[in-house]
């Protein structure tokens, strides 16, 4: 089947080529740099699938184009999609499919990296050192053992994360709207306004949807301890930016960690050093000494992406051939 990847970074075409060669797919990949959006749509003209990312913009104008011009399948290289219109993608006929899943240790293990990174001032000894500064004022931290961690959803990554906190001596909150009984042995689930109180570390786990978005807010923030850390490592409209600015200038939150952001579409995964970044939010949180942002790498490991790439051809193989698993999402429901 012919291909259309957007968003390719060579990473992308190392691992999706190596998996098409491996595993005998026979698909035709053509690798766009382009992310997905109404001006590039049209590269797609003639290829039956599009393979998209998480900043690509599949909105309802984009969908039409890639129907218009024969597109039938998109296969996300992700395990969200909430940048996709599903009402708009089922009302075209266009079957959309995702990675459901491909390494929850790789995020689990980064949100602990900013958690360790963050309570230590890894980022700002390492600094310190390559100036030649070896004084350690200011670079205090505080034992994770016998700290509250609340976790905010208990899905396998929420699990992994809540077992390493575990391992650290730590007493492990959750919230979950869904419960999750193999959670139960390592957490102990109380209400979001309790985790909210009770918790020194909040990590977020969770999915975005109208529910979630913004569930750090400024209400949330007022329910939390002093000085608390708060890590983001899920999606970035779970947290309401100007509300963590305003915790942050206030001492409420002490620390904040994210590998995501509400408006990173277009700043993450590109190269803008030689450029002004014109989001004053997101500048005004470089600011903080207290805040350690990564550009949406905690799914990035040498594991992680082989499984996207197999996991990916995987679903557009079984959607030619009729074979196999279609990992299919729609606006109803996942298959």
């Amino acid at each position: 089947m012919r291909i259309a990847v957007f968003s390719t970074k060579t990473y992308d075409q190392h691992f999706l080529s190596r998996a098409n060669d491996q595993h005998g797919h026979g698909h035709e990949l053509t690798f766009f740099e382009p992310r997905l959006v109404e001006e590039t749509a049209s590269l797609a003209a003639g290829y039956p699938a599009v393979c998209a990312f998480v900043n690509d913009r599949l909105n309802a104008s984009v969908l039409r184009t890639l129907r218009e011009h024969g597109t039938e399948l998109i296969a996300l290289r992700s395990a969200g999609f909430n940048h996709v219109d599903l009402g708009v993608a089922d009302e075209l006929g266009l079957t959309v499919a995702r990675v459901p899943a491909y390494s929850p240790h790789a995020v689990a293990e980064h949100a602990l990296a900013l958690v360790l990174s963050l309570n230590r001032k890894i980022h700002r000894a390492y600094n310190r050192v390559r100036d030649g500064n070896f004084s350690i004022e200011g670079l205090l931290g505080f034992d994770l053992h016998g700290k509250t961690v609340g976790v905010v959803g208990t899905g396998r990554i929420g699990v992994l994360f809540a077992e390493q906190l575990r391992g650290f001596g730590c007493t492990v909150l959750a919230f979950d709207p869904y419960p999750n009984a193999d959670a139960e042995r390592v957490v102990e689930y109380v209400p979001l306004r309790e985790l909210f109180a009770r918790s020194d570390v909040i990590s977020l786990h969770c999915p975005l949807t109208p529910e979630t978005h913004h569930l750090i807010d400024a209400e949330a923030v007022d329910q939390m301890k002093d000085g608390v850390m708060v890590i983001n490592t899920s999606r970035g409209a779970l947290v309401d930016t100007i509300a963590v600015i305003e915790g942050l200038k206030s001492g409420r939150i002490g620390y904040l960690g994210l590998d995501v952001y509400e408006e990173e579409e277009n700043l993450f995964f590109e190269d803008l050093s030689e450029q002004v970044i014109t989001d004053d939010a997101f500048t005004r949180l470089l600011t903080f000494p207290n805040v350690l942002i990564t550009g949406h790498q905690a799914f990035f490991t040498r594991e992680a992406i082989t499984n996207i790439a197999e996991t990916t051809l995987a679903n557009v193989t079984a959607y030619a051939t009729g074979e196999g698993t279609v990992h299919r999402v729609t606006s109803d429901k996942l298959a």
